[in-house]
């Protein structure tokens, strides 16, 4: 049977999501999908390996990461749950666990990633939440950022916003949403597409900023996009403040309301 999971995480001290050892080796490399592995190995006594809704980086956190897996081992999705949890170190916990047809894929049938990215001004940093946050000295204008913001909408070329290090066939993806707004001293920024290239959110954030801070008029972002050109864009934002929301598949699944639904919608 299939069996998919939602996976909640503080990717603080982790390697990031994907497994760099041999898969069903066993070795602690730092992974979070390494971790979940074994504690899935442990509960179902055997070799389990998992495919996950979207890779996240060393240091991103993930609000609910969808993974699923096969297994002929029997066991309600309750004794799942909280035995793999019981086997995870303590900064990952599964969400929920349900049962899903043999052709559910947790990567392929997603039609959306969402992320959020989440800002804290003020000239001191944070004492509290602090790895949840990235930490800006000086204030932002947001509703410059949101405006900014909105040239990146549809499909387009992401090539300015993308690592060199990015394995992905090409650039073109369809972000169909992003918004910026304000809640205090925190400036959020929130993301969904139908995929992400590698440290595309945090390049996005990271010239944002530059508009946020007044270094840049508006208009510069919808320059870099059409550019196309990494190297006359803004940094790369820090991990800390990245939070993967999760993905979004249509309704058939059966999977729980936050990662079911319209993605046009969420």
């Amino acid at each position: 049977m299939r069996l998919a999971l939602g996976i909640e995480y503080d990717g603080s001290g982790f390697s990031g999501w994907q497994r760099l050892s041999v898969a069903g080796s066993q070795v602690r490399d730092g992974s979070l999908q390494t971790a979940l592995e074994i504690a899935l190995s442990r509960v179902a006594n055997a070799p389990i390996t998992t495919v996950c809704a979207g890779r996240t980086d060393a240091g991103v956190h993930g609000l609910c990461q969808v993974v699923h897996f096969d297994t002929d081992v029997v066991r309600d999705t309750r004794a799942w749950q909280l035995g793999i949890t019981s086997n995870l170190p303590r900064g990952m916990s599964v969400r929920w666990c349900v049962p899903v047809a043999d052709d559910f894929s947790a990567r392929f049938s997603a039609r959306a990633r969402r992320y959020r990215y989440t800002l804290f001004s003020r000239i001191t940093r944070p004492a509290l939440m602090g790895q949840y946050l990235s930490w800006e000295r000086m204030p932002l204008d947001g509703q410059a950022m949101h405006q900014a913001a909105q040239a990146l909408r549809g499909l387009q070329d992401f090539s300015a916003f993308r690592s060199s290090q990015c394995q992905a066939k090409h650039a073109r993806r369809d972000l169909q949403r992003i918004d910026v707004r304000q809640q205090g001293d925190e400036t959020i920024v929130e993301v969904q597409a139908n995929a992400f290239l590698h440290h595309m959110v945090r390049n996005i954030v990271g010239s944002l900023l530059c508009v946020g801070r007044g270094e840049q008029p508006r208009e510069w972002i919808a320059q870099l996009l059409a550019g196309r050109d990494r190297g006359v864009a803004g940094p790369t934002a820090p991990s800390a403040g990245l939070l993967f929301l999760g993905p979004c598949y249509p309704p058939e699944w059966g999977l729980p309301p936050e990662v079911c639904g319209d993605p046009a919608n969420v």
